[in-house]
């Protein structure tokens, strides 16, 4: 689905950092395929004691930071090998973004292979997309651009009460709206960790990478703990293309402790710390926040909706380049999450406010942010999708450094005619605001329009079967 190629970088992904180990051991509970383990009263699935009821494991999913899925429950497979094609035409009102002073319209063409492979057993899950990408533009052909997109998702059972499980993604690109649709099953999450993607460079060179890697343990029928650590970087390699925009990075990590309290309903709490980092023309900008919160989540494995909500107090310690002075400060963090899947019907929204990585800005900030996405089943070959998400960061530290507070707010939407079992044509729009006084690579024009039509073949193959 190409909206979420378009999407997954300018929407805000607050995921993967807080207990995502919990959604990887309920994917690997839920897609097992061994015929001994279907003659068992109780699946040998991770946190679940053989001897007695097993626990819905897949109500973590919301607590567990990771997008929701908006793939139709009808899409939903394990070990598949799959692979594809797409030829993209778009035409973009802003390619060049603030550094001609002026906007500048083009059309571009892009091809995009892709082939990801999707290996579940009763241990293990492995999950691997590779796509490359290559884009020509009509009239600017200097901004011809070949993309790299690599991910690896592993989880491993070490025993029925612990899960270990891994990701990292990287990208490079040259344009934010070119991401193959395998890097992202969602756009909406609930986390409270996770990289800030809401400041857009339409078209700059940039490189990302993303990882997480996580253990937990229940230890009773009810009681579960976990730990896990996250880093990302992003660099762009050419500074000129994105005057105001500077490289950053992050690494944190986090502890949770969670409890069935009922059916489907869970209590917990967390604890988590994160050093953010950025690289302004002068110095070093770092923020050290520390965040306590509650959390509670409804999600039985017999209803298809689930709710996050948590909250709780947040510490941060802000140290500027000389000779401005630290900034220390206590502030409230909390946020709600929401999914709700069916056969045909998705739907999902979240907010946050948090500290989080300046994502390009000079410095860490207090974000306020919200996503929605929405899909739909038509007809059985026809279906359609919303995708909008609005973001307010607010710089924590001194201006005077060239730093500008400012919102971003996106929104997409995209309807997909299937030609046959393998071919799909797809039509759609893509709408992007940004207000930053003082970033010259958004400031001066500040508007993106994106019109698009593509054809993708795609296939899949079942492994072992």
């Amino acid at each position: 689905m190409n909206f979420s190629r378009k999407i997954r970088l300018v929407l805000l992904r607050h995921a993967i950092a807080g207990v995502a180990m919990l959604s990887m051991s309920t994917r690997l509970a839920s897609a097992q395929t061994d015929s001994t383990a279907a003659q068992q009263p109780v699946p040998a699935m991770v946190g679940v004691n053989n001897n007695a009821a097993p626990q819905d494991t897949n109500s973590f999913n919301a607590n567990s930071g990771q997008a929701y899925p908006i793939e139709l429950g009808s899409q939903e497979r394990s070990n598949y090998l799959r692979g594809g094609l797409s030829f993209t035409s778009a035409y973009t009102d802003n390619i060049l973004g603030g550094v001609a002073g002026h906007a500048v319209s083009d059309i571009t063409y892009s091809v995009a292979p892709q082939i990801a492979l999707d290996k579940t057993t009763t241990r293990t899950r492995l999950d691997l997309s590779y796509a490359p990408g290559f884009t020509f533009y009509q009239r600017t052909s200097a901004r011809n651009e070949a993309d790299q997109n690599a991910s690896i998702e592993f989880a491993y059972r070490l025993s029925p009460h612990v899960t270990f499980s891994a990701v990292d993604t990287f990208q490079k690109s040259s344009n934010v709206f070119n991401q193959p649709p395998d890097f992202s099953n969602g756009v909406v999450s609930g986390g409270a960790q996770g990289p800030n993607f809401s400041i857009i460079a339409p078209v700059a060179d940039r490189l990302g990478n993303y990882g997480s890697a996580g253990i937990s343990y229940q230890f009773g029928l009810n009681d579960m703990v976990g730990a896990s650590g996250t880093f990302s970087n992003l660099h762009y390699p050419d500074q000129a293309q994105v005057p105001g925009l500077f490289d950053s990075s992050a690494q944190g990590g986090l502890a949770f402790y969670s409890r069935r309290v009922a059916k489907g309903q869970y209590i917990g709490a967390s604890y988590g710390y994160e050093r953010l980092l950025s690289y302004p023309t002068i110095g070093q900008n770092e923020t050290q926040a520390h965040t306590a919160f509650l959390f509670y989540t409804y999600a039985p494995t017999s209803s298809k909706l689930s709710i996050s909500v948590f909250g709780g107090p947040q510490y941060s310690n802000t140290i500027q380049p000389s000779p401005l002075l630290p900034m220390k400060s206590w502030t409230p963090t909390g946020g709600a999450s929401l999914g709700w899947q069916s056969r045909l019907t998705s739907f999902a929204v979240s907010y946050v406010h948090i500290i989080s990585g300046g994502g390009g800005l000079i410095g860490a900030v207090r974000q306020d942010s919200g996503t929605v996405s929405a899909r739909q089943q038509i007809t059985r070959t026809l279906s359609a999708s919303v995708v909008g998400g609005y973001a307010e960061n607010d710089i924590i530290g001194d201006l005077q450094l060239g730093g500008s507070n400012g919102h971003s707010i996106t929104g997409s939407a995209f309807v997909q005619q299937m030609i046959s079992q393998h071919l799909n044509v797809q039509l759609g729009y893509t709408r992007l605001h940004q207000s930053y006084s003082n970033i010259e690579a958004i400031s001066t024009v500040p508007d993106t329009n994106r019109e698009t039509i593509s054809i993708s073949y795609q296939f899949s193959r079942p492994l072992g079967r």
